[in-house]
């Protein structure tokens, strides 16, 4: 069975480039194959996403505007893990309440990844929530989310629209695909909410 495996390269120096508002740049001094390497990448505190499905087997997203591409593309709800000691579940059922005003009753695993592994150390878990309801809390949007457009599309569409490269958001694209590939097997992918998450940084056992 194919995997990836983890490889800590052993750092011998490290330090942070650019102090930024939101993520930083970090310079890695490291030794691999009796050489010595310098890089640079995005050091990111991990994100969540969530696909939340109805009981019509719909997709919640979301229109929102996205500054570095220019465009406002349809989204699966996510955030940032940047609180302190959240768990990731957590993140994800705040994230859902805040960006759209959904609560769900059940939640697993559905897919990983890694944004870039070439330049950054970011990871995002994408969660599929069902048993899904109407928030108590209405949440008041700001900034890039003030305008957000909230849509309930069909999974077999958002996966037309995926592979016809209409909307191209990597959580979206990959939580669309995998839930589909999903449901086509029971769901028999699925993980428990609660499983562990140890590629992300913050959970790296060195000793692997």
């Amino acid at each position: 069975m194919l995997a990836d495996e983890f490889a800590f390269a052993p750092v011998t120096d490290t330090g942070i480039v650019f102090d930024g508002k939101v993520w930083d740049v970090r310079r890695d001094t490291f030794d691999y194959a009796g050489s010595g390497i310098v890089r640079e990448y995005l050091d990111h505190p991990g994100a969540v996403a969530i696909l939340a499905l109805d009981d019509q087997d719909r997709v919640l997203l979301i229109k929102q505007y996205r500054h570095p591409v220019r465009v406002r593309d349809w989204e699966l709800p996510a955030g940032l893990l940047d609180e302190d000691g959240e768990h990731p579940l957590i993140g994800a059922q705040r994230e859902l309440a805040e960006e759209a005003d959904v609560t769900a009753a059940d939640w697993n695993v559905l897919s990983e990844f890694y944004t870039s592994p070439g330049g950054s150390n970011e990871v995002i878990r994408i969660y599929l929530a069902r048993g899904l309801a109407a928030a108590t809390d209405v949440f008041e949007r700001t900034e890039e989310e003030a305008d957000i457009e909230i849509r309930w599309v069909p999974l077999d569409e958002c996966v037309d629209g995926v592979l016809s490269r209409r909307m191209q958001n990597p959580s979206l694209v990959i939580g669309a695909l995998a839930a589909h590939a999903s449901r086509a097997r029971g769901w028999s992918s699925l993980a428990p909410a609660e499983t562990p998450w140890p590629r992300h940084p913050i959970n790296w056992d060195h000793s692997v």
